[in-house]
């Protein structure tokens, strides 16, 4: 049984909404997913849209999201939903060969992140400092994966990289959808 959590930012998200949320997003799971064990769908506004984001996390330790808006907050989710199920249906196979070959969940490592200051003022100046300001410091979970498996979570959690730990070499590696559409891989090793 997955745990679905439904919340709207400065929206109220009533009962009928939260039952056809975990009704339409609980079918995708059980036709393409291995054993997910949690969501959380949050609902949003931007100007005149109503905004929808999922985010799935899978037992591999392999997690699925998706966003989308509409003019209407069940046409929202629709399509929110559709996104993911498509996500899904294309890394189906891959997803339950994962599944198969691994049979203890992703590993994860901790990790740093931080949010830098922008630079202020006139865009032209030459900086006087190239000591960054922080602004915001987390906690960030590094998965142990190979590179396929990577890219694979990249792409399921529409995001525009992925930094991991190689499990060939347990180097940091990264990688990312480059402009052109295809997907580079950076893995710096010692020595060369």
């Amino acid at each position: 049984m997955m745990r679905t959590q439904i919340s709207g930012k400065q929206i109220d998200v009533g009962n009928a909404l939260q039952t056809h949320v975990t009704d339409g997003l609980g079918a995708v799971m059980e036709k393409y997913a291995q054993r997910p064990t949690d969501a959380a769908v949050v609902f949003s506004r931007d100007a005149h849209n109503f905004v929808c984001e999922a985010t799935v996390h899978l037992s591999t330790g392999l997690t699925a999201a998706a966003k989308a808006q509409a003019g209407e907050i069940y046409a929202a989710f629709e399509a929110c939903r559709d996104k993911m199920e498509k996500q899904l249906r294309r890394y189906k196979r891959r997803l339950k060969d994962h599944h198969r070959e691994r049979p203890q969940p992703v590993e994860f490592g901790g990790g740093s992140s931080y949010v830098l200051a922008a630079s202020e003022g006139d865009e032209d100046a030459e900086p006087t400092n190239l000591q960054p300001i922080i602004i915001a410091e987390m906690e960030m979970r590094i998965p142990k994966l190979s590179a396929g498996e990577a890219v694979m979570q990249m792409e399921l959690a529409e995001a525009p990289l992925l930094v991991f730990r190689n499990e060939r070499h347990g180097g940091v590696n990264v990688v990312y959808r480059r402009d052109d559409g295809n997907i580079g891989w950076i893995d710096p090793q010692e020595g060369r």
